[in-house]
């Protein structure tokens, strides 16, 4: 493998009890941040309706996460660097369990939101660290195994986490969602610091780069509020989207200016000048994008147009996990001996497939047919986080994995962002179009229209009820033909990733020197 999968000079990889025990302890705290990302999104109705206050305003309970958590991200090399790995990343998990406690007291929505905030920022290290810590952990030649521990948490939990979230809503309640975090939290962080202590990275005081951090807390901020509030505001007809564009995007041209012209930079933007870095991470930026898009659309269209309920939607999301864990064990084991850009082309032929299959849905389409590309699509992904961690981590020194690891996840986060808010208003758009035009053939000159009144009227519903029905009819038609589009082109945009993932260099299959992808 790579260098990147060297553990620090000085510390030798753990053995026996201690390696798994340090494995599930940083498993089951990234486990629980990435659990945290989706499991309030079907809790927001019962939040909302228990604090009084409406469903888009509950929604800022997700937003508030989301920025915090995409500003503290990237931050985690320059955190690393001050305060070492092993004691910022204990901080975090015990931070995270009291913002999940004051998340479950909290008595209106304002403070539901400040803690929140508190908890996104605080979740931030937690996910780069867990996979830097993991890698000192283990020899280089089983690094892949590593890294297999880490994506199997990353991959099930966003999928357990709306089922969770709407069982404990449905049957518990609400702050419960926040509360199972604390029992898993003090574990980790107990058998973390327990095992890890001893080896603590080298610390040294580096001095605070206000305007960077001034600058990327303003432009991470305005970006993410605005891709998540631009469906609900109409995007570029509102006022409030266009200025938070053109905040995020003058903050963001003076950050790249002055980070890369800083001599103690906040985000070490330097990474980039590594070739496999590049590559990897804006693959998987892409290709994370697209197939967060696709996670978003189902559920969706199968609670609105399909009479699905949030927790069958969950349950029928579900089956992505059964091939996602089976598989990465095995892909881990094989990452030292096949070039890890095969396993991601694999991946995207993979992934193109299961948009195909979901191109063919129909308003009539049964359980098993939804449930058969999400099975499929478990493979899909054990075989893109792997390899594309592998890769974009490849030739970096040990000292500077968190700093990598930081700027891909920021990177990847943001992707995921931009995959939903695109996704769900192509589809919403799609969808109005096909309705407008599937509506114009409604005439009494159409046979189609004439034959279908006639038969509704015959089965005994009044004029009103039938044009009800036909409206029904035409808005499920109408959203099934948007899906369809949007499915089409995702699978050919994921066969176009097979030509970016090979701009990485080839993978030497011995471990490489620390600057070997320059």
């Amino acid at each position: 493998m790579s260098a990147a999968a060297h553990p620090p000079v000085g510390h030798a990889p753990l053995q026996g009890p201690a390696l798994v025990a340090g494995t599930v302890a940083l498993s089951l705290a990234t486990f629980m941040n990435v659990l945290d990302t989706t499991i309030a999104n079907v809790s927001i109705p019962a939040i909302a309706g228990d604090l009084g206050v409406s469903s888009s305003q509950g929604t800022w309970v997700i937003t508030s996460f989301a920025v915090a958590n995409a500003i503290a991200v990237p931050l985690t090399g320059w955190l690393t660097q001050r305060f070492g790995q092993v004691r910022l990343f204990v901080a975090s998990v015990l931070l995270f369990v009291l913002a999940s406690l004051l998340c479950g007291l909290a008595p209106n929505l304002e403070l539901l939101i400040a803690f929140r905030i508190v908890q996104g920022a605080v979740a931030g290290p937690m996910i780069p660290l867990s996979q830097a810590l993991l890698l000192s952990s283990y020899p280089p030649a089983k690094s892949g195994m590593a890294l297999a521990m880490w994506s199997m948490t990353t991959m099930v939990a966003p999928v357990i986490g709306p089922i969770l979230g709407g069982w404990l809503s449905d049957n518990v309640s609400w702050p419960w969602i926040f509360y199972i975090n604390i029992p898993v939290g003090l574990l980790a962080a107990w058998v973390t610091w327990q095992i890890y202590r001893p080896r603590e990275s080298p610390t040294r005081i580096v001095p605070i780069d206000k305007p960077g951090l001034i600058a990327l807390v303003i432009w991470v901020g305005a970006l993410q509020i605005m891709l998540d509030k631009g469906k609900e505001l109409d995007w570029f007809n509102s006022g409030e989207i266009v200025a938070l564009g053109l905040v995020a995007l003058v903050a963001f041209v003076f950050f790249l200016v002055w980070e890369l012209n800083e001599a103690h930079p906040v985000v070490d933007l330097s990474l980039f000048a590594r070739r496999n870095f590049v590559a990897g991470t804006l693959t998987l930026a892409m290709a994370y994008g697209l197939f967060f898009g696709g996670i978003v659309i189902i559920p969706l269209w199968l609670q609105t147009q399909m009479g699905y309920t949030a927790t069958l939607a969950g349950l029928t999301a579900a089956p992505v996990g059964i091939l996602a864990l089976l598989l990465s064990p095995i892909i881990g084991k094989s990452l030292p001996r096949v070039d890890p850009r095969w396993l991601a082309s694999a991946s995207f032929v993979i992934l193109a497939s299961v948009s195909f299959m979901r191109a063919g849905f129909t308003t009539g389409v049964d359980n098993f047919t939804v449930v058969l590309p999400q099975i499929v699509l478990g493979a899909g992904m054990a075989t893109l986080f792997l390899p594309l961690t592998a890769i974009l981590l490849s030739g970096v020194p040990p000292a500077r994995i968190p700093a990598a690891s930081g700027l891909s996840n920021f990177c990847r986060i943001t992707a995921g962002a931009f995959g939903t808010s695109i996704a769900t208003t192509v589809w919403e758009d799609r969808t109005h179009l096909h309705h407008a035009q599937l509506v114009e053939q409604l005439t009494p000159y159409s046979p189609g229209a004439v034959q279908a009144q006639a038969s509704l009227s015959s089965a005994g519903l009044s004029p009103e009820q039938t044009l009800g029905t036909l409206e029904r009819m035409v808005t499920g038609q109408a959203a099934v033909l948007a899906s369809n589009e949007y499915f089409w082109l995702s699978g050919f945009l994921f066969l176009s990733l097979l030509g970016l993932v090979w701009l990485a260099r080839p993978q030497a299959r011995v471990a490489m020197g620390p600057g070997a992808d320059h």
